[in-house]
């Protein structure tokens, strides 16, 4: 094995593949899968990568590629050009320690590349965490639990950048803080997270990583409704069994008979304003018709009477002239208060020439009386 890791390093040397960076060994349960981060410099983000099986890096075969997806359902890849980090998913059967490569594929020249150890095992593994993608807020804290069966020390560490050993330090203004639970079970708390605190990190202890990727994202706003369940609920023993039913109804939501109770206001007062403009206009109005009522009528009664015989046989005309003065309950008017003259005129024709013994003429007298009509 000597001979092997040392043949590696040789190759290592001479093929350049410090420009891509990932975990050193891994440990994990037969049949169980698990994700790999590869993390490759930022001049090879449209390069083909691959995940590449056998302990020579001359003489290993390609599992995966980005260009050419695997049938046999063993592997997956995928390729985060943004964060410059391709993952490998791999689940392994057999039991026993492989060795694989992360691959960035170089045209017209050497391909870059960095190995990794894959440990299966039938029992415990020796370093895992009971899921690898964890959720946190931002300003808030996340706690992940790294379990192990190996000695060495304890680390957090995040791909490509600094780690932080017991009790505690930051990575990249990240408060993380390292607590023993147990002789098993070791604690990682991230505080005050931040959006730029997502990303790749792995738990260490001793020779071991196990990759944790975390996501920070803003908290979402909820409302919780109040719980009422136990409103109006009453409890019955009965057969040494208890039975529970609503004896209430629901309560009464107010805002439902806001617009309702709005829109029969706006109907009163609208009537309300039509009203009172048609009673404006009446109102108006009533003066012009009982201007002329209280008008004073002047009434003539005519008799008629034989005149003397000494009187001269010719047309007489009588005339009878009232003075009738307008009243009026409305306000003083020049116009309509001025004296107002009546006349009735009635002729009377002299009878024929040849009835000379006539003594007397008729003659027409008229009697005036006043009446007052109130309207």
């Amino acid at each position: 094995m000597a001979v092997h890791l040392s043949a590696l390093l040789i190759l290592a040397g001479l093929t350049g593949i410090s420009c891509v960076t990932t975990i050193a060994e891994v440990s994990v349960k037969t049949d169980n899968s698990v994700t790999i981060p590869c993390l490759y410099d930022r001049q090879y983000r449209n390069n083909v990568k691959a995940l590449c099986v056998g302990y020579y890096w001359i003489s290993c075969k390609f599992a995966v590629r980005t260009d050419q997806p695997d049938r046999s359902g063993r592997f997956s890849i995928s390729d985060d050009k943004t964060l410059n980090i391709f993952t490998v998913t791999m689940k392994q059967s057999a039991n026993e320690r492989m060795v694989y490569w992360c691959v960035v594929e170089i045209d017209r020249g050497s391909d870059r590349g960095e190995y990794f150890y894959l440990s299966a095992t039938t029992g415990t593994p020796s370093l895992y965490v009971d899921n690898q993608e964890v959720t946190g807020f931002i300003g808030e804290a996340i706690t992940i639990s790294c379990r192990y069966s190996t000695a060495g020390e304890m680390k957090w560490c995040r791909l490509g950048k600094n780690c932080v050993t017991r009790p505690s330090g930051s990575i990249d203004g990240t408060r993380v803080t390292i607590v023993a639970q147990s002789s098993t079970v070791f604690t990682v708390t991230m505080s005050e997270l931040k959006l730029t605190s997502s990303g790749w990190y792995w738990c260490a202890k001793g020779g071991f990583q196990m990759p944790v990727h975390v996501t920070v994202t803003e908290k979402p706003t909820t409302t919780t409704p109040p719980d009422t369940s136990d409103a109006g609920s009453t409890t019955i023993e009965a057969n040494g069994q208890n039975e529970s039913e609503v004896s209430a109804s629901p309560p009464i939501d107010l805002k439902l008979l806001i617009i309702p109770l709005s829109l029969l206001v706006f109907i009163v007062i609208v009537a309300l304003l039509v009203w009172a403009k048609l009673r404006h206009k009446q109102t108006k109005a009533q003066p012009s018709t009982t201007a002329t009522a209280n008008e004073e009528i002047t009434y003539a009664t005519v008799k008629p009477k034989k005149r003397k015989s000494n009187q001269t046989q010719e047309d007489a005309t009588y005339s009878n002239v009232g003075f009738v003065r307008k009243k009026s309950s409305q306000k003083s008017n020049p116009e309509s208060d001025a004296e107002v003259m009546y006349s009735s005129v009635v002729t009377i024709k002299k009878k024929n020439v040849k009835r000379d013994e006539a003594k007397d003429a008729d003659v027409t007298y008229s009697t005036l009386a006043e009446y007052h009509r109130n309207i």
